[in-house]
């Protein structure tokens, strides 16, 4: 019975000295990609900027609570790390159907499908805005 409990306290010690995190699926290749900026308006809105043009190409009004919440935490990684404002936001549609934003300035990636269909096609819908050629979702 001893024995037992020290091999799984062994097991419990190796399995939470392993970093799990660096284990993922590849990532397909990305088929369009947006760079963009994110900017705080006065009246409470968030426009979205295209980085390369400095041309506003939509904006988040209202809650959007997913998009906000987001947005807000990849902001407060910058700001942690000293990096306000500086390199763009990357929204990658990939081959495979799945959609990532990546913040250049810090390396983080956020798999937006993981939240579902629903709040992935918030920030989908950025690649019409953008007069972008549309891509499907198969």
């Amino acid at each position: 019975m001893i024995a037992a409990v020290i091999i799984i306290v062994l097991l419990l010690v190796f399995i939470n000295s392993r970093d799990l995190s660096k284990v993922r699926e590849p990532d397909a290749l990305p088929t369009q990609v947006l760079q963009l900026r994110f900017e705080d308006r006065p009246d409470g809105s968030i426009a979205v900027i295209d980085y390369k043009s400095g041309k506003q190409i939509d904006s988040v009004q209202g809650e959007a609570g997913f998009v906000r919440g987001t947005l807000r935490g990849l902001a407060q990684e910058r700001k942690r790390r000293g990096l306000d404002g500086g390199p763009p936001f990357e929204l990658i549609y990939r081959a495979d159907g799945r959609l990532t934003l990546s913040d250049t300035a810090t390396g983080r990636l956020v798999d937006l499908e993981s939240f579902g269909p629903t709040n992935a096609g918030t920030f989908f819908r950025l690649f019409n805005a953008s007069n972008l050629v549309s891509v499907s979702k198969s």
